[in-house]
């Protein structure tokens, strides 16, 4: 028996799980962590919301209310989100509780006293305006890599790059807009670059971890590591334990790694068991793609400083598009988890995400291919071989499972499927192949409807009872089976297989083993698996489509609203007659154009849903009345800094032929 260390990357507390989360790192853990312990190893399945940040810190400003007001709310959410899946952790904690404060302050001071934390004066960007230095993700600008706008202050959507504040193009305080200058700060660095030996001997000795962790990390090292800053000028967020520290966090990347460990340590106090021991035996991390370098660099960096056993293996799950575009929660291009288990059962997401493709390589949700999965696999081939097994053994055995005996070859044959498909889909999940697994239950259950029909024991049943008897026999046993089997990927579909077979036990994987018992009572069969409709699927592309197309709308201007407003409010509107001197489309809408306008003085961008309208030829050189003062937005990822005015209905641009260039519109 192995104590097991497993992990789930802690979910960011500023929103809901989608279902790319759970592709990527939380169903992936929960198979593994359920037959880890369903073959006698002892598991402990551990995660947190991750609650500092500036993001938490961002939207709470936004909505006038605290950081932890924040955080609170959506811990909850997210913990409702992961149980209505059924992640079976063993504990899930906050990195607000008052344990991980104490972990991570002493983890500082212990790598500050061994002189791999030093502090150092840097140049950081400072809004004069808001009267403080900005964290990273306090600002935005354009990528000085790859010159995409909409770049955080600490990374680039774009390109993936790691990014520093002060070297953004047109760099803007994202509280006010205001553009910030830069001046000297103090902070604290960890010596990261004393561990680029350590850490490529790490992941070059490691032969079991994924290629794709294996390679970026590869590539990270190549450019070699540099020392890398570990604190934050903020309120929000675990002091540093240090008297001259005054205002000054530790990094968010510099203690949410430690969720594990306080998660764990409340564990701890509750079962009375050492988390250590199970780190010490074996550590599994499951993650998201798009943070493998802070857990194949940073992280090992730090417990190598520590002197922690650094953890057995990283499984990174790749990407999740939604209808072949990349999921967008800003643009409404997301399905939430929460609305996802209301209309369909938490197994069926469960099993589509896993079968859908290997989790080393980038997959797509699709409506239309979730629709035929559940259709064509669960319901037709799983779900018909056991209606068809339990409803024939009511029928015929009056319930019971038959004697066999006499097996003639097609029987042996099907019965050696039989006994060596566990060992064979438990190697898979050992090795991380969830999917290739999965698809081996199916590949079985195929094969159980084709014994079936050949064997014809409605047929035999009249001929030769024999015959009908071993087939019966085999078909319940491969019924039990394969229930067992599919405890770790649909565990409540699973059960309830179990239940109908009378079968108490189940819980051991070498329960799949065990012979079936002559004269096992079999109760009535109930449909597991109801088909869903192509009108269903239709609805649900069109709502998808729909809360996209109604975002679009919303941040073009489409739907502004027709209330009453007075002499002054209008009056706080700064319109000008602008020059349309460049337009280019938008990748992934249909609607929407990035325009550069003159308005004399100076040129901004604007973003105009009027694409199906104007062809991007004839908008140029074309006078547009423009509101110029509008609060800058993000829009389809692009920046726009105003309005075109337009009509609602026919979008038709307003045309101020005879009018100059520059001129204000009172």
């Amino acid at each position: 028996m192995k104590k097991i260390f497993i992990s789930c990357a802690l979910p960011y507390a500023n929103g809901p799980c989608h279902l790319g989360h759970l592709r990527s790192t939380y169903i992936p853990a929960d198979i593994y962590a359920r037959y880890n312990r369903m073959i006698g190893n002892d598991v402990l399945l551990v995660s947190a919301s991750d609650e500092h940040g500036t993001p938490i810190a961002v939207k709470a400003d936004k909505e006038g209310k605290t950081p932890m007001e924040i955080a609170t709310r959506y811990h909850d959410i997210i913990a409702n989100d992961l149980k209505s899946c059924d992640i079976s952790f063993d504990n899930f904690s906050r990195t607000t509780d008052e344990v991980h404060y104490k972990i991570a302050q002493n983890f500082f001071l212990d790598l500050y006293n061994k002189d791999l934390i030093y502090e150092k004066e840097i140049q950081q960007l400072y809004c004069e305006k808001c009267g403080k230095f900005l964290p990273d993700r306090y600002v935005e600008g354009i990528c000085h890599y790859c010159k995409s706008e909409g770049a955080r202050g600490d990374h680039c959507e774009s390109c993936g790059r790691h990014l520093d504040a002060v070297d953004l193009i047109k760099p803007e305080c994202l509280s006010c807009r205001n553009r910030p200058v830069i001046k000297n700060s103090n902070h604290y660095f960890f010596r990261l670059s004393k561990f680029q030996e350590a850490i490529e001997e790490y992941i070059n000795s490691s032969e079991d971890m994924p290629a794709n962790v294996r390679n970026y990390a590869k590539n990270w090292l190549k450019e070699g590591l540099k020392d890398w800053i570990l604190s934050r000028d903020m309120d929000w967020g675990i002091p540093i334990p240090l008297d001259e520290a005054n205002g000054k966090i530790i990094y968010v990347w510099g203690e949410a790694f430690l969720g594990y460990i306080s998660s764990a340590s409340q564990w701890s106090k509750k079962s009375g068991k050492k988390w250590e021991d199970y780190w010490n035996d074996k550590t599994i991390h499951f993650i998201g793609k798009d943070i493998i370098y802070h857990h194949a660099i940073f992280w090992p960096s730090l417990l190598e400083a520590y002197g922690c056993r650094l953890p057995t293996n990283i499984i990174a799950g790749e990407y999740l598009s939604l209808e072949g575009m990349k999921m967008s929660t800003s643009k409404g291009w997301v399905i939430w988890v929460e609305d996802f288990v209301k209309n369909y059962d938490s197994d069926l997401l469960r099993y589509y995400l896993t079968v859908n493709a290997p989790l080393n390589k980038d997959t797509d949700f699709s409506w239309d291919d979730f629709g035929r999965r559940v259709n064509d696999e669960l319901a037709d081939v799983l779900g018909n071989f056991l209606h068809r097994t339990f409803t024939f053994t009511k029928k015929f055995f009056n319930s019971e499972v038959p004697e066999y005996k006499n097996l003639n070859n097609n029987d042996i044959e099907f019965k050696e499927k039989i006994q060596n498909i566990p060992d064979k889909v438990g190697e898979l999940i050992s090795e991380f192949k969830f999917r290739e697994g999965l698809v081996e239950i199916i590949k079985i259950s195929k094969e159980g409807n084709k014994y079936f029909n050949d064997q014809e024991p409605w047929k035999a049943i009249k001929e030769d009872h024999e015959r009908a008897a071993n087939c019966l026999y085999l078909c319940n046993e491969l019924s039990k089976t394969v229930a067992i089997l599919l405890k770790p990927y649909i565990p409540k579909t699973a059960q309830k297989i179990l239940n109908t077979m009378n079968i108490a036990g189940g819980s051991d994987w070498k329960d799949s083993k065990v012979p079936l018992e002559i004269g096992q009572e079999i109760n009535k069969a109930k449909p597991l698996f109801k088909k869903i409709e192509d009108e269903t699927i239709e609805e649900e592309k069109e709502k998808l489509y729909k809360n996209l197309e109604s975002e679009e709308k919303r941040i073009s201007g489409e739907d502004s609203m027709s209330d009453i407003i007075t002499i002054d409010d209008f009056g706080k509107m700064d319109i000008r007659i602008g020059n349309i001197i460049k337009a280019e489309a938008i990748e992934g809408s249909k609607k929407l154009l990035k325009l550069q306008v003159d308005v004399k003085k100076k040129e901004i961008q604007v973003v105009a849903g009027i694409a199906e309208k104007y062809s991007l030829g004839e908008l140029i050189n074309k006078k547009v009345a423009v509101l110029v003062n509008l609060k800058p937005a993000k829009l389809f990822g692009v920046k726009s800094e105003g309005m075109i005015l337009a009509t609602s209905d026919s979008v038709a641009l307003l045309s101020p032929d005879e009018c100059e260039i520059g001129e204000k519109i009172k």
